[in-house]
Order: structure tokens, then C-alpha cells, then sequence
């Protein structure tokens, strides 16, 4: 499940990511990230990630074609969680993505949130 939270960054796609994401999930963040990149800005990301479980099948390739469609758009990513495969997680993305990205655990929450705005 996907929970979006408003910030004030308008550049921004901040989320609680719960549960498996699937498909439609995917492709509601793929219309957020078009509103942003149709104004000619990079596309910053912020998701809390408690009790997220990872992706079904369709959300997961769902996610990748995403990613590669979207390689170049892509500012800064700050992940929030409190398991060590989320971590791994980013830093593989942080391997693949052209993008800034952080790992944050769930206590450093504000952190993350400052960093991200910055």
C-alpha cells in the first residue's frame, strides 16, 4: 500500500510503503513522477517503509521498467525503514540510479526528512 504524505516540496514523492506493492501502486507513483518531470524538474523521493514487505511479481517489474524509463529524472532518495534488506536495498539502487541516495533507520526519521528538503 502506498500512503502519500504532502510535503511542500513540489519536486517531491514522499510515501508510507506497507504491505506488497503491486501494479496499480507502481503506477500511481509513475503518474506523480510524469507531473513532476512534465515541469522540467528532477523527481526527489522519500519513503517510510514500515512493515513493507517488498513487491508482488507485476509490481516489481512494474517498478523496474519505471526505473530504466526514468534513469535521468531522478534527484535524491532518502529511504526510512528498520530492516537490514531495505538498507541493501538502497544501496543497490544507489549502485544502479545516477541519484543521491540514503538509507535512514527509523529512529533518524527527521533526519531524513531534513535531508531530503535540503
Amino acid at each position: 500500500m502506498v500512503q502519500f504524505i504532502d510535503t511542500k516540496k513540489e519536486n517531491l514523492i514522499a510515501a508510507r510503503l506497507s504491505g506488497k506493492l503491486d501494479e496499480a501502486n507502481l503506477k500511481t507513483i509513475h503518474q506523480r513522477i510524469h507531473q513532476i518531470i512534465d515541469k522540467g524538474q528532477k523527481v526527489d523521493f522519500y519513503f517510510e517503509m514500515e512493515d513493507f514487505e517488498g513487491y508482488t511479481l507485476k509490481g516489481f517489474w512494474e517498478d523496474l521498467k519505471i526505473d530504466s524509463a526514468h534513469l535521468g529524472d531522478y534527484g535524491k532518495m532518502a529511504f526510512v525503514g528498520n530492516r537490514k534488506w531495505q538498507e541493501w536495498a538502497a544501496k543497490a539502487i544507489d549502485f544502479f540510479i545516477k541519484s543521491e541516495v540514503k538509507f535512514f533507520d527509523i529512529s533518524e526519521e527527521q533526519q531524513a526528512q531534513n535531508w531530503i528538503k535540503s
